[in-house]
């Protein structure tokens, strides 16, 4: 697949959006949100939380889920530690400036991964997916919630219309769902679990996946 999105123009997109991200997308992406961040609590332990952005979801998580989010927008990171510090959230180990296709961490150390609305931003998503899978354990979960494509329709038409303005933006929103399931066919060491549409509209999807 070619790398139709730019790293550094995902990193400087994000930086715009950072003063006004909790208001602009806060109620659009909540229901997927607070899905992926109760599939993390049943699985428990410690969970990485990848594009944790502004740290919106930080809240969420039960107090007994030890998290740490990374991030690609140090201005997001930001407003993610004044979240941290003004709530208290002694449950979140760290926060860092992190590509979340070379995570910084070693294999097999998470229980979970959560990557809300993320893998339609980055510029190599197979090879991120791959990265995810690599720093969990054994039995724990890879768990998206992302757009995924129309495939037929004008839900299609406006998102091949539309795909180079949501490019500038930061993120790309033509993603097929034949990427995921190609890919997760290739790895062979994961099986999707559960793939659920969620709001508004099932524009999005809950999807999960367990290591082997």
């Amino acid at each position: 697949m070619g790398n139709d999105i730019d790293r550094d123009g995902v990193a400087k997109a994000y930086a715009r959006w950072a003063p006004i991200y909790d208001l602009v997308f806060g109620a659009v992406f909540e229901k997927g949100r607070r899905a992926s961040i109760a599939a993390a609590d049943r699985v428990g332990g410690r969970v990485l939380d990848v594009g944790v952005g502004t740290g919106l979801s930080l809240s969420d998580y039960a107090r007994t889920t030890r998290v740490c989010g990374v991030d690609l927008s140090e201005p997001m990171l930001r407003k993610a530690q004044e979240r941290v510090k003004a709530d208290k959230l002694t449950n979140v180990e760290t926060l860092a400036v992190m590509d979340a296709k070379a995570l910084a961490f070693a294999d097999n150390t998470f229980d979970a991964v959560v990557a809300q609305y993320v893998i339609t931003t980055v510029p190599d998503p197979e090879g991120t997916l791959d990265d995810f899978v690599r720093v969990l354990k054994s039995g724990g979960e890879l768990i998206l919630v992302n757009h995924i494509g129309a495939e037929a329709g004008s839900r299609k038409a406006f998102e091949a219309a539309f795909a180079p303005v949501a490019r500038r933006l930061g993120w790309r929103p033509e993603f097929p769902w034949e990427r995921l399931a190609t890919w997760a066919e290739r790895h062979a060491g994961v099986t999707m679990i559960e793939r659920t549409p969620m709001p508004p509209l099932g524009h999005f999807s809950l999807i999960r996946y367990r290591k082997h």
